[in-house]
């Protein structure tokens, strides 16, 4: 595999390892989010100076209102994560 198909089958692997604890393995309900930034993204929870910024991030990243984060809504996290972890973000 190429790097890139290895970084998209991790994205789908570190989803499905949090999506459906709570029922539905198609989305992560606030507490699979939650539980997955603590483990995956420890230093961003760490940085945050709010409490309340998992769920300021939480209504952010919920595009259709549902209260879950899909696996669509999970890649813009990632990719907005990305871009502004390194300094790629588009200037507007």
């Amino acid at each position: 595999m190429t790097q890139l198909e290895t970084a998209m089958a991790i994205l789908l692997q570190t989803f499905d390892k949090y999506a459906g604890t709570d029922g539905n393995k198609g989305s992560l309900s606030k507490a699979e989010a939650k539980t997955m930034l603590e483990k995956e993204l420890p230093g961003l929870l760490k940085a945050a100076k709010n409490p309340g910024e998992v769920d300021s991030l939480m209504k952010a990243l919920d595009h259709n209102g549902d209260s879950e984060v899909d696996f669509s809504e999970f890649v813009v996290l990632v990719a907005a994560l990305t871009c502004a972890c390194h300094n790629r973000c588009p200037k507007k």
